[in-house]
């Protein structure tokens, strides 16, 4: 779109759309058919796989790195700085030299709700669900459905996400796919057919 700003040394794989008003900065790379949404922002030198998506004004900050399938819902914040802070503390202008950035890891499928914040380092593992409104503040394993302030895991989802059911000893299974999962402690593990 015209009114996109992106930057000459970004790079915007085929089939992507970029929307009114979103910015893509300076050394980014969004893959193949992805769509950044209008108002969103894509920090510099991040890193988006294919097949994302970066809803309405959602914010993604360097250095973010989001894998193939990731959704993002709209103005959900992906932070990049331990300690913000505008001034140092003799009170002059922060540069950008004066803070080392921290980012937040979508890994492939992964979905980031509505008004999501993501507080980084994290990663946010494989298919794994943020729900909407929700401050993350650890990773999230692989599978999980993470909800509130700060989130916390309440159900593991499969790759359809919808909730698995239970189905004894440790075995889940998707009730859209059929496919069969297996839980140790805190992980869940995807059995092969």
């Amino acid at each position: 779109m015209d009114s996109a700003d992106v930057a000459e040394t970004a790079t915007i794989g085929d089939g992507s759309s970029v929307w009114h008003l979103a910015q893509v900065r300076e050394e980014a790379r969004v893959g193949e058919n992805c769509v950044i949404g209008r108002g969103a922002y894509v920090g510099t030198g991040v890193t988006m796989g294919d097949n994302c998506k970066l809803q309405n004004y959602a914010l993604v900050y360097e250095p973010a790195e989001l894998e193939d399938g990731v959704f993002v819902g709209p103005a959900a914040v992906f932070t990049n700085d331990h300690y913000p802070r505008s001034i140092s503390p003799d009170g002059s202008l922060k540069r950008a030299e004066d803070w080392e950035p921290v980012g937040v890891t979508c890994r492939t499928g992964a979905s980031i709700g509505a008004r999501a914040v993501c507080i980084a380092p994290v990663t946010i593992g494989r298919w794994a669900m943020v729900a909407a409104g929700s401050v993350v503040t650890r990773d999230v394993p692989d599978f999980a459905l993470v909800a509130g302030v700060p989130a916390r895991r309440i159900r593991w989802v499969g790759r359809a996400g919808v909730p698995l059911q239970n189905a004894g000893n440790g075995a889940w299974t998707c009730p859209e796919t059929d496919d069969r999962f297996r839980q140790s402690g805190d992980t869940l593990i995807e059995e092969t057919q």
